[in-house]
């Protein structure tokens, strides 16, 4: 398995939670490969999000696709793809 790990910085709280739970989550869950996400936020401008795949080439699949559905109301400071190495 593999991970997408964003950071963003929240410009609008309440309307980025509105978006991410409209859009972003339902789209990411449809996507090749979708095995869990979590997305948190730490007070009202950090965000941190975990999505796992069952394979790398969708995780990097999807990292490549996150610029562009990530909402207005956030900016994008980095994507990463890490293989998950333990889970419980």
């Amino acid at each position: 398995m593999h991970a997408v790990v964003v950071k963003v910085t929240v410009k609008d709280p309440e309307a980025s939670v509105q978006e991410l739970r409209e859009r972003v989550v339902p789209g990411v869950s449809q996507a090749p490969g979708f095995v869990t996400g979590y997305w948190t936020r730490k007070g009202d401008n950090t965000g941190l999000s975990m999505v796992i795949f069952d394979s790398e080439e969708a995780a990097n699949g999807m990292s490549e696709r996150i610029a562009s559905i990530v909402p207005d109301t956030v900016t994008l400071e980095s994507v990463e793809v890490r293989e998950v190495v333990a889970h419980a």
